[in-house]
């Protein structure tokens, strides 16, 4: 496979940035191309270069020459080195820790730095905890509100959930393990007792969905403690009974 992939080059001959997902927990949820790009970028800017190398690893894999951080805490400086690269006529990767880069992970402020200096820049489809969870939690999915990770006090997560109470969409974002009840019962407050999923560990080999009404999470998740990241998906508003209130009037 190795052989086969480095037979084809990258798409682009001009300087580029390659945005690139990397799986949310089983490694063997990677594509050709990933593989491919991985291999061939000049330099591999990560999130967790530690997480990154697992992919090498796993798939025996010669990493670029030029390997450094992109995370929340260096950011600005990371990408001021990334447009230094492309200025140099090198082709350059971004990695999330995992996942999407620049979906609640590093990665929007280099490639919004990249287009504006006039760089390619390229993204490929992989891995996603949003997309998984949705897909999963059995709800209906007429279209959806990406919350990422929630403010951290109680009185901006319910400004957040209200602001959402009226939309006919499903709600989706992550979550601590240690404030699944917690927020469960802010969102019930804020959208009612709605049809939702709590997921936990997705991909990985203790993956597990929890369905049910919002109520009935929080019963199950009260006290209770669990380890592994979580995302949770709040179904829209019952389309039943929005039907029956439109037959009424």
């Amino acid at each position: 496979m190795q052989n086969r992939l480095m037979e084809e080059k990258l798409l682009n001959d001009e300087p580029t940035l390659y945005l690139i997902p990397t799986p949310i927990g089983n490694l063997e949820d990677i594509s050709y191309r990933i593989i491919r790009v991985l291999q061939q970028v000049d330099a591999l800017a990560c999130e967790d270069t530690r997480h990154t190398r697992k992919i090498f690893e796993r798939y025996e894999l010669k990493s670029p020459s030029i390997i450094f951080a992109c995370h929340a805490h260096n950011e600005d400086r990371a990408t001021g080195r990334i447009l230094s690269l492309l200025r140099d006529g090198m082709s350059v990767g971004l990695t999330s820790d995992a996942g999407a880069p620049g979906i609640s992970d590093p990665g929007q402020r280099a490639a919004a730095a990249a287009i504006e200096a006039g760089y390619a820049v390229e993204v490929l489809p992989g891995p996603s905890a949003v997309i998984t969870a949705l897909t999963v939690s059995g709800l209906p999915i007429p279209a959806f509100s990406f919350l990422g990770f929630l403010p951290r006090r109680p009185g901006r997560q319910r400004k957040v959930f209200k602001a959402f109470s009226e939309t006919p969409s499903a709600l989706v974002f992550f979550e601590s393990p240690f404030r699944v009840a917690k927020i469960l019962k802010i969102a019930q407050e804020c959208v009612g007792d709605r049809s939702a999923a709590v997921c936990v560990e997705l991909t990985k080999k203790f993956e597990n969905i929890h369905r049910g009404r919002i109520s009935e999470l929080i019963e199950q998740f009260e006290g209770k403690k669990i380890k592994g990241e979580v995302t949770i998906v709040v179904g829209p508003p019952d389309l039943d009974k929005d039907e029956e209130e439109s037959t009424e009037e």
